[in-house]
């Protein structure tokens, strides 16, 4: 299969994943500000997830650049990224409708620990085909960030149970820590 039919595959879904995310928004049918006082955590959680799922869209974008071959392996690795990241309308739509409360904080973390996994395997599987000696696996050096980030979702998930507030602050943390793609597979994307 060619990298780019792979990827517009997976442009195709993550694009339906964020219109599905905003259509979990119910439109206030009242005409004044208070009716949206209600909306707030729907919305704080919207903007979280969009956040997630633009790191994960800008990431897959380079890692698929970088990639010189496509084989069976990737595609189910890329298509297990893609199923986790399809639960994040749920998800996102879960926490947001009870107020970040101890189960939905969890589970949230829960989809945001197995879809930072599935990106590892992804990852991984690329460097596979391509070799140890690859320019892509030099690029990616110890990925510390990829290391870290599983770490801090385990727990921001036991921190639902105690504080889903310290919770959120976690799974935000993580947000901004990848804001900033790698520059080092940005360049190797670029060649």
């Amino acid at each position: 299969m060619d990298k780019n039919r792979l990827e517009a595959f997976s442009d195709g879904v993550v694009a339906i994943i964020i219109t599905i995310m905003v259509l979990e928004m119910k439109v206030p049918h009242a005409p004044d500000l208070t009716a949206l006082k209600p909306l707030v955590p729907v919305f704080l959680t919207y903007v979280l997830s969009y956040i997630y799922v633009g790191i994960y869209w800008n990431n897959h974008h380079h890692l698929l650049k970088a990639c010189r071959h496509i084989n069976a392996g990737i595609m189910w690795a890329n298509l297990n990224l893609l199923f986790w990241l399809s639960l994040f309308p749920f998800v996102t739509g879960w926490m947001g409708e009870n107020h970040f409360m101890p189960l939905p904080s969890a589970l949230y973390g829960t989809v945001l620990l197995a879809a930072a996994i599935a990106y590892y395997v992804l990852q991984n599987r690329i460097v596979a085909e391509q070799g140890p000696e690859s320019k892509l696996a030099a690029s990616i050096g110890r990925d510390v960030k990829g290391k870290v980030s599983p770490v801090c979702y385990a727990a921001g998930v036991a921190a639902s149970f105690v504080s889903p507030l310290l919770a959120g602050f976690i799974y935000i943390m993580v947000a901004l820590m990848w804001l900033i793609p790698d520059r080092r597979l940005a360049r190797l994307a670029a060649e």
